[in-house]
Parts: structure tokens; sequence; C-alpha cells
């Protein structure tokens, strides 16, 4: 504190410390890597934090980083915890893309039992190249099923409520796909009124983050 801080009874202004995705808050910024290892739709992107929801399973939730960047489509990043904490990108895909990418007859099987679909990806063209670092040739799927809840909430300091009348959430089924060295998937969400989201998700280090720019 300066002296005319102390003379006045003022303290000089505390700014705020963001070192990790986890304290990330809506209008927070981050600056990714530069490096060819990220497909064009992250490399050297600067993203403004839009929302925060949350996916509510049985036994943990999970935050969902909704990221805004100069293109305005969005990017979702959450935190997949293993041995280790990694950054999971990923972008939706809508029907036609999906169809582009995919035999659908193939994609199909993933939503029979037992649950053990190979799903390849499909040559690709000029309209899916700009996909190609986020696709694996080969994935085999690893989750079938799985019940849970989206809530358009942010949850990391609380819990849903566990009374239906006062839980908003979406309730939902999850499939996913990983490739062979599980740094990408494919992940399907299906809504009970018939909406299904399908992602396509890169798993990457936390470093890929270089900077972190707090909001007001």
């Amino acid at each position: 504190m300066s002296f005319i801080g102390k003379w006045f009874g003022k303290e000089a202004p505390v700014t705020r410390q963001l070192t990790q995705p986890m304290d990330l808050r809506v209008g927070d910024m981050v600056t990714l890597d530069d490096s060819f290892a990220l497909p064009p739709q992250l490399r050297g992107q600067q993203f403004r934090v839009e929302a925060i929801n949350t996916y509510e399973y049985e036994h943990s939730q999970e935050p969902e980083f909704v990221l805004k960047g100069n293109s305005g489509d969005a990017v979702y990043m959450g935190l997949e915890q293993d041995d280790e904490t990694w950054l999971a990108f990923s972008i939706k895909l809508h029907r036609s893309q999906v169809e582009a990418l995919f035999d659908l007859d193939a994609f199909a099987e993933i939503f029979d039992e037992p649950g053990k679909a190979t799903l390849r990806t499909l040559p690709l063209t000029d309209a899916t190249e700009p996909y190609a670092q986020w696709l694996a040739d080969e994935y085999h799927q690893v989750t079938f099923a799985q019940f849970g809840y989206f809530h358009r909430q942010d949850y990391r300091h609380g819990k849903p409520s566990q009374f239906m009348e006062n839980n908003p959430g979406d309730a939902f089924e999850a499939y996913e796909l990983l490739d062979g060295d599980e740094s990408r998937a494919v992940d399907i969400e299906v809504y009970q009124d018939g909406d299904t989201d399908v992602l396509l998700t890169l798993y990457r280090p936390l470093s890929d983050i270089r900077e972190y720019w707090p909001g007001e």
C-alpha cells in the first residue's frame, strides 16, 4: 500500500491471480499455444469464457467452459482427470458433418448393446479437411448409455438440488469412443426429447493455455 493510501485509509486494489483453468470465470480470457500440434480452430487463438455449465453424473460432476473466439463459433473445454489433468477441447458437429465423416450404419452400432462398437473415419474431402487434426483413423467404444444431467449453471462450489422440482438439469445418455492412444474422442449425448449432440474431442496438456487474462 502506498503512503497516500495508508494516510487516507484506502487499500490498493488487489489484482486477481489466474493461473489454472479450474479457476476461470465468465468474462475471463485465455490464449492458446500457436503450436502446429493444435488444429486451426485452436492454434494461437484467444477465447473469452462465455458460460460455465455442469455435467452431473452419479458419482461426479464436471464443469464445461464455453469459449468464444473471433470466429464466433463455440469451443467447449472440459478437464479430464486421470493420473494428471488434461484439457478436453470439443467442437459440435451438424448431422451433415457426421454423415461426411463417418459411415452412418457403423455409427448406429454405437447405440446397440453391448456397447463395443468400432468406428472408422471416412476419407477426408475438401469439406472435411478442417477436421483432420480432430480425427483419428479408428475409435473403440468405452462408454455406453451413461446417465447424467446437463446444467446451464456453474456448480464448482456446490451441488445441484437432489429434489427433481428444484433441479433444472436436462437428462441425457452419454456414449464415448476413444482412439488407440486416448488423445481423441467422439462424444455423443442423447437427450430425452431426442436431441442428439455429436462432438469431436481433443485431449491436450494444460500447458496449451499460454496466457490467462482475468475479466472484470
